[in-house]
């Protein structure tokens, strides 16, 4: 597959996409492994509710999350983990909450017994990399659950490191591989992204997914071909405005088939 720019920018842009003035990236030719189409749906399909909670906190954050009584919940962080946990004792320990540091992963662990009074239990953390969080945790539910906690201020310092190390082409390839592959790179979040189909002429252009990083966004496209011609992708290579890396999963598109696209530009275009 090779990095190219046609006459289908205007299309792409029309999905919501908003360039930004970095002028046109270099030109290289890439191998890419593309999987089916039924794969990335299904990449992209909701999971199943699970008793598991996954939440997304940033420092001094107040985090509301759900434990059950009588039962034993883990919380762990993401990238990180807890150095130090404080509460207030009730001085009845028979009937208090406790919380117990594990200290190999980083995780907590709390109990909290039937009898404790409180619909709610509070106390404060502070993780390795120096971020503190208040919890806040209703008690409801029977089952065992497990907490992850996410903090976008470390993706994003580990997106950054990387990033900083590369030539923004290179970061760029980088990224278009990883799509093409429905792969994350580190430091970057991936999600849904469905927009409402958009036509002209014999062309269907469809954005299925994002891709954040700290300096970088990726989106991914579908393409379909409506008319009753080939469609050559690789015929023409005008540049989007902005773009530093554009590609095609095919470079000839027969009727009725339809292949994926991806476009890199720095972050800040569509914020």
């Amino acid at each position: 597959m090779s990095l190219l720019h046609n006459s289908t920018t205007a299309l792409l842009a029309a999905t919501g996409i908003a360039l930004c003035g970095l002028g046109a990236g270099q030109r290289r030719d890439i191998a890419l492994k593309l999987a089916g189409m039924a794969a990335l749906g299904a990449a992209f399909m909701p999971s199943p509710a699970l008793a598991d909670q996954f939440i997304e906190a940033s420092d001094g954050a107040t985090i509301d999350c759900e434990l059950a009584r009588g039962e034993l919940s883990r919380i762990a962080l993401i990238d990180d983990g807890f150095a130090n946990v404080s509460k207030i004792a009730s001085g009845f320990p028979y009937n208090d909450f406790q919380v117990t540091h594990e200290p190999v992963r980083g995780d907590i662990y709390i109990s909290v017994p039937p009898q404790f009074a409180a619909a709610r239990v509070t106390f404060f953390a502070t993780s390795q990399a120096g971020f503190v969080y208040k919890f806040a945790c209703r008690l409801a539910g029977e089952d065992a659950t497990q907490i992850f906690i996410t903090n976008p201020a470390l993706r994003q310092s580990e997106a950054a490191e990387w990033e900083a190390e590369t030539a923004p082409e290179d970061t760029a390839i980088r990224l278009i591989e990883a799509m093409a592959g429905d792969a994350v790179l580190p430091g970057f979040t991936a999600r849904a992204e469905i927009s409402a189909p958009r036509r002209t002429g014999g062309i269907e252009v469809q954005r299925v997914a994002e891709y954040r990083g700290a300096a970088l966004t990726g989106q991914s496209f579908l393409i379909r071909n409506l008319g009753d011609q080939d469609l050559l992708l690789a015929a023409e290579r005008e540049a989007p405005a902005g773009a530093l890396a554009f590609a095609y999963g095919r470079d000839v598109l027969p009727p009725g088939e339809a292949t994926r696209a991806f476009l890199v530009f720095a972050r800040g275009g569509i914020d």
